[in-house]
């Protein structure tokens, strides 16, 4: 069973999803919470594998708690779901570490497979949101200048997960970070372990800092 919490500060709301929720095969709830506070406090207390988090709460909204959970629990995966599908909502719930976005216009059955992918460690966008992302990314693209070339043949995704590494963060905060599954993370390190002829997080750290990278 996957253990799922969720959070709302609407009740009417809340009750419903708890409802939904408690229907969908497979999958048990644990707990409501009505702000980002209280999903925090109850995701230390009953360890859910995922959340389903509103993002305009009370006091602490759903991107800190977001962002809160990915520190503190990175095992718990988030699926934000919620009203809104505008850009700063939707790459700031992203940035803080949300595995999934669900706007509340979808299903039962839309709901259970989020659920289900985000479990297994893949990410899982509403389409409407994937063209959100499109367009922030070729913004980006088109705005970002160059950069100077990797040492050893790193890719840039390569040397994103090196200076994470840098950072101290594990792999399972490393695949919160940037919305991928610690599988691909483990792949990526595999990989500039190879290109850069180190075997392990010191010898990497040290290659970081020696390359300009942390």
């Amino acid at each position: 069973m996957i253990r799922v919490l969720l959070a709302d500060d609407q009740r009417l709301v809340r009750e419903s999803l708890a409802t939904l929720v408690s229907l969908l095969g497979d999958v048990e709830l644990v707990g409501t919470a009505a702000d980002g506070d209280e999903a925090v406090a109850l995701a230390a207390r009953h360890a859910p594998d995922v959340v389903l988090m509103d993002l305009r709460m009370p006091r602490c909204d759903g991107i800190e708690a977001t962002r809160r959970l990915s520190v503190s629990h990175p095992q718990v995966k988030v699926i934000a779901l919620t009203t809104f599908a505008d850009d700063e909502s939707v790459l700031g719930a992203l940035r803080a570490g949300a595995r999934g976005y669900l706007t509340k216009d979808a299903g039962a059955e839309d709901i259970k497979a989020a659920i289900l992918a985000v479990h297994r460690g893949e990410a899982t966008l509403d389409p409407a949101v994937q063209r959100h992302v499109v367009a922030a990314l070729s913004d980006a693209g088109a705005t970002e200048p160059a950069r100077p070339e990797l040492p050893d043949e790193l890719t840039p995704r390569e040397a994103e997960v090196l200076t994470l590494i840098a950072e101290g963060l594990s792999n399972a905060e490393i695949a919160a970070r940037l919305v991928v599954s610690p599988a691909t993370v483990k792949s990526h390190i595999n990989h500039l372990f190879s290109k850069a002829g180190v075997r392990d997080r010191a010898q990497a750290v040290s290659y970081a800092y020696r390359h300009g990278l942390a």
